[in-house]
């Protein structure tokens, strides 16, 4: 019988079967995919899932990929204007003992991937989860999860990693769909060599504007340039928002973009200008994690955005995934006899974490996208109090 198995294998499954597997655990990811992969384009990870991915044993495989900008730039979307500043680099490494870092989510993946692969990490591509069923009485009980082409497998543990949609969620908690954010994301890559040499950059910037924002770091080593643009969907873009738009590979013309930010300032419209290759994404999030049985329940648990997705204000969605899965494992290495228990520790540890970040990634939102005298006190709190409304000790140092 496997010890644990885990439906899913992007960020927060890999990186829980890494960790599990480090602590003695048999670990199985049966992923539905043709292959193991990363769609997508970048993604920033904070000190506090850095510090984590480095004691799983991965600081130099994220060193060769990854970028520790020196800081973080506030700037308004409107005039240009810089409203404030945060240190990161070595100032962030210093206060709390990891960098921060921007890096491709496909590198990510792929370092958890290889890691995983090394640990004798079984994983299995093709299998698409349809349901489980609990075996046995209540103290010894077993899972048994059924995938399709009749693939019946039988586990101690089953962890959902499985995504906004997770199947396993869905079973567990039968709480409906995720709900659309009313939000739309627009995201770029470009090389940097590619760039007129004056919109190159090595550090985090972001635009705020009304009702939109515009978030832009360096990632694999510097090389490419990741622009992410947030806007409340106006009507011009109802056609595209349809249920198909949920993920990062639906195309979408540079000219939408553009129009959408004809009127920020001048270098930010320069920057987009820059840009062709862009890509749309529908916003969806759930209500924020409300108790223990929303993350597990008896032999079964959830993980990453099939526990908690949140919109990206925050920069900790895979931040979050991170944590969960490193917390699974120093709880099922803290009471080994009992899986239930464990679980039930894991949600304990895990809830109101991931329920704090879930609405503080939403309040931020609506801060980035201020507007009239909302936004004015705004930048004027930036610029009044820079790094004390900028750095977020509760949650780097967590």
């Amino acid at each position: 019988m496997r010890d644990a198995l885990i439906v899913g294998g992007g960020i927060g499954g890999l990186t829980a079967a890494l960790a599990l597997s480090r602590s003695g655990l048999s670990c199985h990811v049966y992923e539905q995919a043709p292959q193991f992969t990363e769609v997508g384009a970048g993604l920033q990870l904070g000190p506090n899932a850095v510090r984590r991915l480095h004691a799983l044993g991965l600081a130099s495989a994220l060193s060769s990929v990854a970028v520790a900008p020196e800081k973080l730039n506030i700037r308004s979307a409107r005039t240009g204007k810089t409203l404030g500043e945060l240190p990161l680099g070595t100032s962030a490494n210093a206060h709390y003992g990891a960098p921060y870092l921007s890096i491709h989510r496909a590198d990510l993946h792929e370092l958890l991937l290889l890691a995983a692969t090394a640990e004798g990490v079984d994983l299995q591509t093709r299998q698409t989860f349809s349901h489980y069923e609990i075996h046995g009485a209540q103290s010894k009980n077993t899972v048994i999860a059924h995938f399709s082409g009749r693939v019946s497998l039988e586990s101690s543990l089953l962890i959902g990693a499985d995504g906004l949609r997770s199947r396993v969620r869905q079973q567990m908690l039968d709480d409906g769909a995720p709900i659309k954010t009313g939000h739309t994301v627009f995201r770029c890559l470009i090389a940097q060599r590619d760039m007129p040499l004056a919109l190159r950059s090595q550090h985090i910037t972001a635009w705020l504007g009304p009702e939109l924002h515009v978030i832009q770091y360096p990632v694999r080593g510097g090389e490419l340039l990741n622009v992410a643009v947030i806007v409340r969907t106006p009507p011009v873009f109802t056609t595209i928002q349809s249920e198909a738009v949920q993920d990062w590979g639906s195309a979408l013309p540079a000219q939408a973009v553009r129009a959408a930010l004809s009127d920020m300032c001048a270098p930010l419209t320069a920057l987009i200008e820059a840009l062709q290759d862009w890509h749309v994404w529908t916003g969806y999030e759930r209500s924020p994690v409300a108790g223990v049985t929303d993350m597990a329940q008896g032999r079964i648990a959830l993980l990453g955005d099939a526990a908690h997705p949140m919109r990206p204000y925050l920069a900790q969605g895979a931040g979050m995934a991170i944590e969960d899965a490193t917390a699974l494992a120093f709880a099922l290495q803290s009471c080994p006899n009992d899986r239930a228990l464990s679980l039930q520790h894991y949600a304990r540890a895990r809830w109101q974490r991931n329920a704090k970040v879930q609405a503080r990634a939403k309040r931020n939102g609506q801060i980035f996208h201020a507007k009239g005298l909302i936004a004015i006190a705004r930048n004027m709190g930036i610029g009044l109090l820079g790094k004390r409304v900028l750095d977020v000790p509760w949650l780097y140092a967590g």
